[in-house]
């Protein structure tokens, strides 16, 4: 049998209630394997805005969650493209046409002839090719990480819920928020208790 445990508003003494905002509902499990059957019921359910917190990853839930694959592979792919174009560019700019801009006007400058080797040189040109697409692909890729996962983020309020600690240790949780277009506290409190958890706890926002 799942217990409702509500998080009451702090109000100071003298002063008038003022409730906080609910931000949603979370459910405590106490397996995977419950944590994976109840992703799955909220999942056909319909919700948009629900997470699982987990203290170690587990294998199959990002399926039982309906996620999709992301597309940050694609743009990291394509930001190394970029430092390869950019590397190839920049060496060929340098060491084989040998134009610059003096005095505003393009003139010619005097590439270099090392050891009989050749201008347009393309096997001398991948090292810095390689170190450009590397350099390129990790920075849009946890660039893009932090920007898609809405980071930095340094408070939540699923801190307040002191049950929720438990996430880092052995417990098992699902939250879903209150901005969820399908989102109705009495629908969603009784669909949460259907799902047979430990306990059910209102977080305030």
């Amino acid at each position: 049998m799942a217990t409702i445990v509500t998080s009451p508003s702090e109000t100071k003494p003298g002063q008038p209630a003022n409730p906080a905002r609910l931000y949603g509902y979370i459910a405590e499990f106490e397996t995977p394997g419950d944590l994976m059957a109840a992703a799955e019921k909220v999942r056909d359910a319909g919700y948009k805005y629900w997470d699982c917190h987990t203290p170690f990853p587990v294998h199959g839930l990002d399926k039982a969650m309906g996620i999709k694959r992301t597309i940050l592979p694609v743009l990291v792919f394509f930001a190394g493209a970029t430092g390869t174009a950019a590397a190839f560019a920049l060496q060929t700019f340098t060491n084989s046409l040998g134009w610059t801009i003096w005095a505003g006007v393009w003139v010619t400058g005097y590439p270099f002839l090392i050891s009989g080797k050749p201008a347009m040189s393309l096997p001398a040109f991948i090292p810095v090719m390689f170190e450009l697409t590397i350099l390129f692909s990790a920075l849009a890729c946890v660039k893009l990480m932090f920007l898609f996962n809405g980071l930095p983020w340094l408070y939540h309020p699923l801190f307040k819920s002191n049950r929720f600690r438990r996430a880092t240790n052995d417990r098992f949780f699902i939250s879903i928020e209150a901005r969820d277009p399908k989102f109705l506290p009495k629908k969603t409190e009784e669909f949460l208790k259907s799902l047979d958890p430990n306990a059910v706890e209102a977080v305030e926002d």
